[in-house]
């Protein structure tokens, strides 16, 4: 990184003026493009590079600063407090609904306050749970936040709520809208469930107490009187709606959310707009159904007037507004006994311990059990059998557990020790060197026989209806099956002779496995249950190889070409096809199937060449180029290296432009790239 040239401050020239002016516009725009549009057209790692550039041009040049830079986004000096605000139009609380009755009296009062009969239209959102801040623009540029509070003064946060990437520092001018004078904007500050656990996970290795729930993490995080800290929080933001708004008039809410969008804010696109009250209520359970499966927390559903003449008519109480309501979901943390400690073998021979935990109901469900994931996390947490804990339930799946509480020990509980010998198969258990797993070294052992199997069966693969977890025990247990090549050799006799499988369900089941036999190049891979090839990176592979031969050939170097594909990654397909075991399975799997490639057969005009992309593309997206490589043979990488084939230079390339040129590598500019690929010519 090249250093900053310096200039004394009374010879400040154009140049350099323009380049700190031309750094701000570009880092708000890509903010823009990767937070609002979910479609950003540069790296993060070129997106680093602007800012430290921003940064030391900042600094060297301290007169060229100004408070909407997006040097903001690093934090500044620590407060000694915080200052405190008073909100023009406060933020109410909502009134609660925990059943549909409530929602449907709710619309009856609507309609009753109104004095109309006629169908009332209400938009639905996903209730966030975060923390509630109000922003205030002016002239289009961000001049203050603060947190809700009371609901009528809240606490000054302007330097925290600057370090959050999606919160725009200077407004877009969408689709020709006037910028308002002034714009009070509200929105939920959150952290998704994976930052969550990674900054939890980052505490409990630095001794730090864990966070409760990502909730009590945002909250913490936003409060932070040093603003640096904030940003190195993984904190995000969904807006919901306005305050005071000069300049600009709205009809409805939809028509508010889509003016803050194409002014820059992000909208939550699991919103409903102009929906009946029965539409509501449908809406509620399939939010109700996907809430776990969603990246970030949802406790509900808000529910609200769309036209802003009713809102105006139907008012508020000195408590929440008549137009709005939560239609709340169920809790999904509660404490418990743990009774025991199992361990079980996974598909890869990972040995995991899990909880056995007196009943109990979270989130409407009744839990017994939940992950420990490994030894390490089970010794930082301090869990011992008979402790009391509070889980959590984060999905259809086994929950989880959060903490112990240590004030209800009482010196009888007992501390966990990782079994020497397989709980299975009594093989020899190992831990490899930087791995937090122990693991059993028998492949042939009958727990990871079935784990493969039901990986092999499941929705994300084969998809094959009727297969299910009892019935692969039985299969393994009876030695129908000692691979997962060998469900293709069944046959209705043998299933009709199994518990709970007549001649009906054999026949069934035989059709599926018939079914199943025309697959996606995609789902077969992830079929294979290649250690760390999940559902993404087999997409990954799809995309570049065009047939199974051509993906058994290919080296580790040629697999890290592959942007998303890592070292260990590559290492461990390298690792699996490498065994002559796995490679005859592959073999005997592959002569029953129609495997769906993605790619043609014969190689487009870019025949497997290895491109790198660097800088800003005026004439295509990041996206629209790599797909347009991807249909020409070609192939896309994240790196340069020496199997790179050519660099495309856009404007404000970054280091690989150098490191191309250090390797004497092509380096071909926008024109030159768009007419390889129209004449594929290279």
């Amino acid at each position: 990184m090249r250093p900053v040239e310096k200039i004394m401050p009374d010879t400040i020239n154009a140049r350099i003026r323009t380049e700190v002016e031309n750094l701000r516009k570009a880092l708000h725009y890509h903010n823009y493009r990767y937070h609002v549009l979910d479609d950003p057209e540069i790296s993060d790692a070129e997106y680093d590079r602007m800012m430290q550039t921003l940064l030391r041009l900042e600094e060297t040049y301290p007169e060229l600063a100004i408070s909407d830079s997006p040097s903001a986004r690093v934090g500044s000096a620590p407060l000694t407090k915080f200052e405190t605000t008073s909100h023009s139009i406060p933020m109410l609380s909502l009134d609660n609904g925990f059943k549909d009755e409530d929602i449907l009296e709710f619309d009856r009062r609507v309609k009753r306050n109104l004095g109309v009969q006629s169908e009332v239209l209400y938009t639905a959102e996903p209730k966030m749970d975060g923390v509630a801040v109000e922003l205030v623009y002016e002239n289009g540029m961000i001049t203050g936040a603060s947190t809700r509070g009371d609901g009528v003064t809240g606490e000054v946060i302007t330097a925290n709520v600057k370090t959050v990437r999606a919160v725009p520092l200077v407004m877009q001018a969408g689709r020709g809208l006037t910028l308002p004078s002034r714009l009070e904007v509200r929105g939920e500050v959150f952290i998704g469930v994976d930052a969550f656990k990674r900054l939890n996970q980052q505490r409990i290795d630095q001794d730090i107490s864990p966070f409760a729930n990502p909730r009590n993490a945002a909250a913490g995080s936003l409060r932070q009187l040093d603003s640096k800290i904030t940003a190195g929080r993984p904190l995000q933001i969904f807006f919901y709606g306005i305050g005071n708004v000069e300049g600009v008039v709205f009809e409805s809410h939809w028509e508010v959310l889509q003016a803050l969008k194409d002014w820059g804010f992000r909208i939550n696109p699991l919103i409903r707009p102009n929906i009946s009250i029965d539409e509501v209520l449908g809406y509620y359970r399939r939010l109700s159904q996907m809430r776990h499966k969603l990246p970030y927390d949802i406790d509900g559903m808000v529910v609200k007037v769309d036209r802003l003449l009713f809102q105006q008519q139907l008012g508020a109480t000195t408590r929440s507004p008549r137009w709005a309501i939560a239609y709340k979901f169920q809790a999904i943390q509660e404490t418990t006994l743990l009774e025991n400690i199992e361990v079980q073998v996974g598909r890869t021979g990972a040995l995991t311990p899990v909880a056995h935990l007196r009943p109990v109901n979270v989130g409407g469900v009744t839990v017994s059990r939940a992950t420990l994931h490994n030894e390490d996390e089970i010794a930082k947490k301090d869990i011992r059998i008979g402790d009391t804990l509070l889980v959590q339930r984060a999905g259809d799946v086994i929950p989880e557990v959060v903490k112990v509480i240590l004030t209800k020990r009482n010196g009888s509980e007992r501390k966990f020790v990782m079994p020497k010998s397989c709980p299975v198969c009594e093989a020899k258990v190992v831990r490899m060197e930087g791995e937090a797993a122990a693991r059993c070294i028998n492949s042939s052992c009958s727990a990871q026989v079935k784990e493969r199997i039901k990986h092999f069966a499941s929705k994300g693969a084969f998809d094959i209806d009727g297969l299910g977890d009892k019935l692969v025990d039985q299969l393994v247990d009876k030695r129908l099956v000692a691979s997962y090549a060998d469900l293709f050799q069944l046959d209705a006799r043998s299933l009709a002779n199994l518990e709970r499988m007549g001649d009906k369900s054999a026949k069934k089941l035989i059709a599926a496995i018939e079914n199943s036999k025309s697959i996606s190049f995609a789902r077969f891979l992830y079929a294979l249950g290649i250690r760390h090839v999940g559902e993404h990176v087999a997409a990954l592979l799809s995309k570049q190889f065009n047939s199974l031969e051509a993906l058994c050939a290919s080296s580790r170097q040629e697999l890290e070409t592959i942007e998303g594909v890592g070292p260990v990654v590559a290492d461990s397909i390298v690792n699996f096809i490498g065994q002559e075991k796995n490679l005859e399975t592959i073999k005997q799997i592959a002569g029953h199937l129609e495997i769906k490639y993605e790619i043609p057969a014969k190689a487009g005009k870019l025949n497997g060449k290895v491109f790198v992309l660097t800088g800003t593309l005026s004439g295509y997206t990041r996206r629209q180029a790599k797909e347009l490589i991807a249909a020409a043979g070609g192939k896309v990488s994240g790196s340069v290296s020496t199997h790179t084939d050519f660099v495309v230079s856009g404007a404000s390339p970054g280091s690989k432009l150098a490191k191309a040129q250090q390797l004497g590598i092509p380096v071909i500019d926008e024109d030159e790239f768009r007419k390889m690929i129209e004449a594929g010519v290279f």
